[in-house]
C-alpha cells in the first residue's frame, strides 16, 4: 500500500509514519522543511517537501495514494481569520484527493469539532471536517483526540516562576479526558492498516479520564513540588500570559475560547454522548515523567 502522510515530522505524523513503514508499506511525508524530515528518510520513507497551502503540490503528492494521513499544521503566524485558514486547507486537501481518487483518508480532527462556533481552532476544524465531507467516493475517518498531554509543557515556565499549574478552565475527577500523541498515532496507524470505517465517520481518542487535579498531583510528585496545585485562572490573565508568551492575537483568544467551552462542557459533550476510545494507555503519572524531564532539563 502507498500512505501519504502530511504533518513533516510532527509528535503525530512521525510515529505514525515510522508504523507504517515497519509494517512494509510505501510511505510518502509531505513536509515544509527537508531537513526536518531527514530522520525519517534515513527510515525508508519518500518525501515531497512543500506547503499543503499549495493545492497544485498537493495534487502531485497524493498521486498513487491507497491512503492519506491529514491534519492542519498550526503555523497561524500570518492568519487573520481561523476559519478562512481551516477552509482552505480542507480545500486543497479536498482537490487533490478527488482529482487522485483517493479511497481512504483518515484526518487528525479533535474533540469538540462539532461545533461550528465558539471553540477557537477546534470550531476551525468543524468547517474543515464539513468541507471534507463532500467527498462522497472516499472514506473518511476523522480522529477526534481530547485535550493534548504535550499541549501542559507550555506550563514549564509557569510551574517554575510561580509554583503553580493552570489555565482558565478547572475539571473535577473523571472530567478532563486528555489524550497522548503516542496513543493518537497507534489509533492512526491502525486505521490505516486495518480501516474498520466506510462513508464518514468520527473515531474519539482519549488516553485517560482524569481532572486538573490529578493531573497537578501527578506533576507536583514527578518533580519534587508534592503540594502543586492547579489555579483557574481569568480570561484575561491567560490572555495576557499568551500574549507574552509571544502567541498572536488570534490564537491566544482561540485558547481562551477552548478553555472556556471546556469549562462549559461543550466542548466533551459529544464524546460523552457517543464514547469511543482508541487507546487508554498513556496515564497522567506516565506524561509526568515527560514533563519533569522537560522541566530538569531547563534548571
Amino acid at each position: 500500500m502507498n500512505y501519504i502522510i502530511t504533518g513533516g515530522a510532527g509528535h503525530i505524523s512521525k510515529p505514525l509514519a515510522l508504523q507504517l513503514l515497519k509494517a512494509g508499506h510505501s510511505v510518502t511525508v509531505i513536509g515544509r522543511n527537508e531537513n526536518n524530515l531527514a530522520e525519517l528518510a534515513a527510515a525508508g520513507a519518500k518525501t515531497a517537501v512543500g506547503s499543503v497551502s499549495d493545492v497544485q503540490f498537493l495534487t502531485t503528492a497524493f498521486a498513487g495514494a491507497d491512503g492519506v494521513y491529514l491534519m492542519f499544521p498550526p503555523d497561524f503566524s500570518a492568519v487573520k481569520n481561523l476559519y478562512d485558514y481551516f477552509d482552505a486547507i480542507a480545500t486543497n486537501y479536498a482537490t487533490a484527493i478527488k482529482t487522485n481518487a483517493v479511497k481512504q483518508a483518515v484526518v487528525l480532527s479533535s474533540m469538540g469539532a462539532h461545533l461550528p462556533e465558539g471553540a477557537g481552532p477546534v470550531s476551525g476544524l468543524y468547517h474543515a471536517e464539513t468541507i471534507l465531507k463532500t467527498l462522497t467516493e472516499t472514506n473518511i475517518l476523522f480522529l477526534r483526540p481530547a485535550y493534548f498531554y504535550y499541549n501542559l509543557l507550555g506550563s514549564v515556565g509557569l510551574v517554575k516562576q510561580a509554583g503553580i499549574i493552570g489555565s482558565n478552565f478547572d475539571l473535577p475527577a473523571g472530567k478532563f479526558p486528555i489524550a497522548d500523541t503516542t496513543d493518537i498515532a497507534a489509533a492512526a496507524a491502525s486505521q490505516l492498516l486495518h480501516p474498520t470505517f466506510t462513508g464518514h465517520a468520527v473515531q474519539y481518542v482519549v488516553s485517560a479520564e482524569t481532572g486538573t487535579g490529578e493531573i497537578a498531583a501527578a506533576i507536583g510528585a514527578a518533580i519534587g513540588k508534592p503540594d502543586l496545585q492547579w489555579v483557574q485562572f481569568t480570561n484575561e490573565q491567560l490572555a495576557d500570559a499568551l500574549l507574552q508568551a509571544g502567541l498572536p492575537a488570534i490564537m491566544a483568544q482561540g485558547y481562551v475560547d477552548l478553555g472556556n467551552v471546556l469549562q462549559a462542557g461543550s466542548m466533551t459533550e459529544d464524546y460523552y454522548r457517543h464514547p469511543s476510545v482508541a487507546t487508554d494507555n498513556v496515564q497522567p503519572a506516565d506524561f509526568a515523567k515527560v514533563f519533569a524531564a522537560v522541566y530538569n532539563a531547563n534548571q
